[in-house]
């Protein structure tokens, strides 16, 4: 059993409670793909692990056991085949559909503790903390990690804090010392600008490479050096951006909880298996590409206006000359049907395939994007017809996520899909397609 906080020496003393909260939180899944593949194979907990990413290209997630083996993030894994093989690394192709679904499953299970949460990313999401009273806020940081962990298999940690930036700065150092037991709320320590002093500016939540750059150029080191630093001074360099953070640090809320807004781009692309240079593979996978973008928009609820298809060749074949090329579609009515977006999408691919290439690699992306409820009407479209669409869509989208997805495609998608990208080491999608559901022996 790991020390209690409490018992350390100062400054790391257990500090009194110095409020009710409402407390930012943000829960942060624990090396996140490698432990989705842990979940459901329990042979893999404490062997090194990586995951590849498309196309088996490269190392993109790291178990801390691969992170000791010295594996680094970004390694070609064909550069590193012998050394996975040498310390008996297990290697995972990307399984996109697990970790979406598994990453949904732990934000619903956060949903029981706040009807605050923000998903941040795949593996991250923040909460507003209002613990029952009488409850000490850190002991319910440890309910919610115990409850993820039961209900999902998935290890988290969580920082908690007076403000978002102070919350992600906790989690760093909840992740990486084990005395925290998975969970640091600020308010265990009797003084944290002991741990501004030590994370990097750069560290920081919200500072980027130019701002790191031009802070250390003017002597701030640490997330201390710029919570101390004068407000005029970071407004003048820094801006807003810069003024939020300076706050933040200083147990200010500057950074409120955001409501989930559409997202202003949808991007659907892969790298081919192999270069494709038939012009009905193509279409194929722009159509596929376009599908799943597709069903992307209506998850959250919203219509494109603009379809963008681009394609492009191997930039270091030696064979041929490089070739990219994009063509801009806008539609005559923001729609989120996938015949009417894929129609505009083939359009476009006409406009910039070239007979002669071989392709690396296609997509499509969706922009001018707004809530399906802001679509701006029209007199000349029939809305009986629209009615039709929308039901069409929302039956496809039923039944394929209730059977596992691709169930139902359309038929200009492909059936054999020969230029589906590699996935030699991918698990099942244990959790979304009937037929690799886990067998119990």
């Amino acid at each position: 059993m790991n020390a209690s906080p409490k018992n350390q020496h100062d400054p790391f003393r257990e500090a009194p409670q110095k409020g009710r909260g409402p407390f930012y939180a943000i829960v942060d899944c624990n090396n996140f793909y490698a432990s989705c593949e842990r979940v459901f194979n329990p042979a893999l907990r404490g062997k090194p692990v990586v995951v590849l990413s498309n196309n088996d290209g490269c190392v993109i997630a790291r178990s801390a056991e691969a992170k000791e083996a010295g594996i680094p993030m970004g390694a070609p894994a064909f550069k590193y085949e012998r050394e996975f093989r040498e310390k008996g690394i297990r290697v995972f192709s990307s399984n996109y559909a697990l970790y979406g679904d598994m990453s949904g499953r732990v934000v619903q299970t956060l949903r029981g503790f706040s009807d605050d949460v923000e998903v941040y990313s795949i593996d991250e999401a923040f909460m507003l903390l209002q613990p029952p009273k009488g409850r000490p806020v850190h002991l319910y940081g440890q309910e919610i990690r115990h409850r993820v962990r039961q209900w999902t298999g998935l290890p988290v940690s969580i920082g908690i804090a007076p403000t978002k930036t102070l919350a992600k700065i906790a989690n760093h150092f909840a992740k990486r010392e084990q005395l925290w037991e998975g969970v640091l709320h600020t308010d265990l320590i009797k003084d944290f600008d002991t741990y501004l002093r030590r994370l990097p500016v750069g560290e920081v939540w919200g500072i980027g490479r130019q701002h790191t750059q031009f802070l250390h150029s003017h002597g701030i080191e640490s997330a201390y050096d710029l919570k101390t630093a004068p407000e005029s001074w970071v407004k003048r360099h820094m801006h807003v951006t810069g003024l939020r953070t300076l706050r933040e640090l200083n147990g200010i809320p500057s950074i409120e909880m955001e409501d989930i807004e559409p997202r202003k781009g949808i991007l659907s692309s892969r790298s081919f298996r192999k270069p494709v240079t038939d012009f009905g593979h193509m279409q194929e996978a722009v159509s596929a590409y376009m599908a799943r973008a597709a069903e992307k928009l209506r998850g959250q609820h919203s219509v494109a206006g603009v379809v963008h298809v681009f394609v492009k060749t191997n930039r270091f074949a030696k064979s041929q000359p490089y070739y990219s090329n994009t063509a801009t579609m806008p539609l005559p009515l923001a729609t989120d049907f996938t015949p009417d977006l894929t129609k505009a999408a083939l359009a476009g691919l006409t406009e910039v395939f070239v007979d002669g290439y071989a392709y690396q690699k296609a997509g499509v992306m969706l922009t001018e994007i707004r809530r399906r409820d802001q679509i701006q009407g029209n007199l000349f479209v029939n809305q009986d017809e629209l009615e039709r669409k929308k039901k069409l869509a929302d039956a496809v989208d039923a039944v394929n996520q209730k059977m596992g997805r691709n169930k139902l495609i359309y038929a200009v998608n492909g059936l054999k899909q020969e230029w589906t990208m590699r996935q030699e080491h991918k698990s099942p999608a244990y959790t979304t397609n009937w037929d690799e559901l886990p067998t119990v022996k």
